[in-house]
């Protein structure tokens, strides 16, 4: 399969590249990137030097592929620019996340340029859409935040246990490599190191990611989520605070995580009785497709504190792209992901 990439400068970009290149079904990859056109791959991701001889090419020459990955900043580019270039389009952009175009307004501030375009993409998370996904031509990725969200939030949606007459808080911690390769003041080495800063405490855009996909034909949830930038580079921990209907004791939340995730390959409940990993944490998932989701039962009432964390590149983003191409092309859902994280 030939598999082209548009924007495979940036970091999200590199990580397809890194996965694309270890996948049994891929044969040729086309690297696009305007600024560094004619240049090695490995100047902008030198952890692939003897693993690729690929240079980059413009945009207009990555020609007819099989499937085709965008990873571009968001509103940069119209998805119709590259129609009729790949059976399978997907877009790890936000600009075709969002399936009403008021909700799209409301968030990015201004009208979608396309919005009839919106119902013909996919979100493009698997636990949540795999039937969909399959045999689909458009995909969107999804927000790492938002990925981060839903999957340690869906049990409890799916479940039905969750008091919708009241918001659910989550905070995002959240590395770096989140703010994309540009550099800008606050990802100056001097500024950013060592913080823990509030940079998004309201408004972050992927609320409505998170509202829209758990909705699950019911009330459509309140979501209040603050993003808070932590010494990372790569990483999300979600931590979510829901109330819901009856309390829940840890053997019913055990429950209803494994009823809904012990199928799924690249989610892993983890939820110790003691030692420093009990939860979640995203130092053991860099560079890896798994997200680890957990809970704890607050013995004080019915509120479920529910948490996940994942690579923003990969799980977030590049990772979670390449596990979407798997279920469109009918292929093992795992190939290609099958890196299993370093300790220490």
């Amino acid at each position: 399969m030939k598999a082209g990439i548009v924007g495979a400068g940036g970091y999200a970009g590199g990580e397809l590249l890194r996965l694309l290149l270890g996948h049994p079904e891929v044969s040729e990859i086309v690297a696009g990137s305007e600024s560094l056109a004619g240049k090695p791959v490995t100047v902008a991701h030198p952890n692939l030097r003897k693993r690729t001889d690929l240079q980059f090419v413009r945009y207009e020459d990555v020609e007819r592929c099989d499937v085709l990955f965008l990873s571009l900043p968001n509103g940069t580019h119209r998805a119709d620019e590259f129609e009729g270039r790949a059976d399978l389009i997907i877009d790890l952009s936000s600009d075709h996340r969002l399936s009403d175009p008021a909700d799209y307004q409301r968030w990015y501030g201004e009208p979608h340029p396309h919005p009839n375009a919106l119902g013909q993409w996919v979100y493009g998370i698997p636990e949540l859409h795999r039937d969909r996904i399959k045999g689909a031509r458009r995909v969107t990725g999804a927000g790492c935040n938002a990925t981060a969200a839903i999957l340690a939030l869906l049990p409890l949606f799916v479940a039905d246990v969750v008091d919708r007459t009241r918001p659910v808080v989550v905070e995002c911690k959240v590395g770096s490599s989140e703010g994309g390769r540009e550099p800008s003041d606050d990802s100056h080495h001097p500024e950013r190191v060592g913080v823990v800063r509030s940079f998004r405490p309201v408004g972050h855009r992927h609320t409505a990611e998170i509202e829209q996909e758990l909705t699950l034909g019911g009330d459509r949830p309140r979501v209040d989520l603050s993003v808070t930038a932590v010494e990372l580079v790569r990483g999300v921990l979600a931590t979510a605070h829901v109330y819901v209907k009856t309390a829940l004791e840890d053997k019913d939340l055990w429950k209803i995580y494994r009823q809904r995730y012990s199928a799924e390959p690249f989610v892993r409940v983890v939820k110790e009785r003691s030692g420093i990993f009990r939860y979640p944490e995203p130092k053991l998932l860099a560079g890896t497709n798994f997200a680890d989701v957990g809970f704890a039962a607050d013995p004080r009432g019915e509120r479920v504190v529910a948490l996940c964390a994942i690579d923003n590149l990969v799980k977030g983003a590049a990772g979670n792209g390449v596990q979407a191409m798997n279920v469109a092309r009918g292929f093992d859902e795992q190939a290609g992901l099958g890196f299993s994280g370093l300790h220490p």
